[in-house]
């Protein structure tokens, strides 16, 4: 009888004894469990964890009740940090020595989640663009039309005390006016230069600490192999800003200043896919904090236009961030619990972006 060639399943096969050590696995769980087999055969499989939302005692009590049990959304968190989330199905096996053993399979999902979370962000940038320019139409030519009536009714008053009223309606108009220019943003690639990241991050946070609170601590986790990277300076310091500051003040708001603290860490990622495009290198600039986390409700709409959960937020930070980000062909995702809230900004190295296998410079 032919033996399956179980290196051959993209699936995650694991074998584990009665005390749920592993006793097999096939490469694709290698993948999964960050290991060899020739370093994990006979660890404890819950070992590997420095937390787990699957409970040993499930696989034990299937064991005992020679029962199958599976979930779709298992979160594996690795010592040295890194997170899966995985699916799985495990059954008893019988053993030719009679000792009763389990048999794992293992299927990761964070990619397939991230790609559908990408495709859904895409979508949701593309008609919340489309609605605002929609609006911006509607408004900006009543908007000139006001300004353009009170400029020639000024021309007009005889009293001068009267220009107060024109001159205030004017400003207003022009001040709307630059409101629907910023949340329309600037579709012009602008000017770039290789950059020094950690410079930038260094002038959002001398600026952040001049306006956050006092006690709010901020503390750097920078990669020193970060190479420069090919970037309009100006808006991305922007777009950290935004993303520091919306940190801060979730923060303060929460009454949380006096143990309040706000980490930037940078990162080289290889081989990483954005928005279906592969790139050798990419930075990774991540945002920290111990505030209260994104509400529920917003986490969904964070990026629109004028969706703030602040009283008094115009609500157009974010939606700036996310705009400027894409025009660097990066990504910006949030990753939010009560007390860890992280905004990473994926920005891909241009110059060294391949596609079918060819290397293309920029």
């Amino acid at each position: 009888m032919v033996q399956p060639d179980w290196d051959q399943l993209l699936t995650g096969i694991v074998q584990l004894d009665e005390h749920l050590h592993i006793c097999y696995m096939n490469a694709a769980a290698e993948t999964v469990l960050d290991g060899s087999r020739k370093r994990l055969l006979g660890t404890p499989l819950f070992s590997l964890f420095s937390y787990s939302s699957l409970e040993p005692e499930v696989l034990r009590q299937a064991l005992r009740d020679q029962q199958s049990v599976s979930d779709s959304d298992v979160t594996w968190i690795f010592h040295d940090g890194q997170r899966v989330t995985i699916e799985f199905v495990a059954q008893p096996l019988a053993a030719k020595s009679g000792a009763a053993q389990m048999l794992l399979e293992l299927r990761q999902v964070d990619q397939i989640r991230r790609i559908n979370q990408e495709n859904s962000q895409q979508q949701q940038l593309q008609a919340a663009h489309s609605i605002v320019r929609g609006l911006a139409h509607e408004i900006k030519n009543p908007l000139g039309g006001l300004r353009g009536a009170a400029q020639l009714l000024a021309g007009e008053l005889a009293d001068k005390q009267l220009h107060d009223y024109t001159d205030l309606i004017i400003s207003q108009a022009d001040r709307l006016r630059n409101l629907v220019d910023r949340m329309l943003g600037s579709h012009e690639l602008p000017d770039r230069a290789a950059t020094n990241v950690h410079e930038v991050i260094e002038r959002v946070i001398a600026v952040a600490q001049l306006s956050a609170a006092p006690k709010i601590k901020f503390e750097r986790d920078y990669d020193p192999s970060l190479p420069e990277l090919t970037m309009a300076a100006d808006g991305i310091e922007q777009a950290l800003l935004n993303v520091v500051m919306n940190a801060s003040e979730a923060i303060v708001d929460a009454g949380l200043a006096d143990q309040g603290e706000i980490i930037v860490r940078t990162r080289v990622l290889h081989q990483q896919t954005l928005y279906g495009q592969r790139y050798r290198r990419c930075a990774v600039i991540e945002v920290q904090d111990n505030g209260p986390g994104v509400p529920e409700q917003l986490k969904e709409t964070l990026f629109y236009p004028m969706v703030s959960g602040r009283a008094g937020g115009t609500g157009l930070g974010l939606a700036i961030t996310q705009n400027v980000v894409h025009q660097h062909a990066g990504k910006i995702e949030v990753l939010s619990e009560a007390g860890c809230t992280r905004f990473l900004i994926y920005l891909p190295y241009i110059e060294t972006r391949h596609t079918n296998g060819a290397d293309h410079a920029k």
